[in-house]
């Protein structure tokens, strides 16, 4: 996704607490207090399944929680399009990746 700064920095003043950094293949959202990008929030609250196991097992805030949830409620398809980015079976990444796996 391709983003103007213009944008970046009104989702900035929207959301304070969100900035924006660059990876290989785009920019994304991260929640600065957390240092965590926006999706991984999300992910580990998904796999955890309860606010109250994320609190005990992460060192995620409620407050970083929930900054995180509402930037995922407002731009959903951003969010969802890292879930699924980060989904690699390790079948998918012998297949892009031949050499990763010895057959020793």
């Amino acid at each position: 996704m391709i983003m103007s700064s213009t944008e970046e920095g009104a989702r900035a003043w929207r959301f304070p607490g969100i900035a924006f950094r660059r990876s290989a293949q785009s920019r994304r959202a991260w929640v600065v207090d957390a240092g965590m990008n926006v999706w991984e929030i999300i992910e580990a609250f998904q796999a955890l399944g309860s606010q109250e196991r994320l609190r005990r097992e992460t060192d995620i805030s409620d407050l970083d929680l929930r900054l995180a949830l509402a930037y995922y409620q407002q731009y959903p398809e951003e969010i969802e399009q890292a879930l699924t980015a980060n989904r690699v079976t390790l079948g998918d990444l012998v297949a892009r990746y031949p050499g990763l796996i010895s057959n020793q």
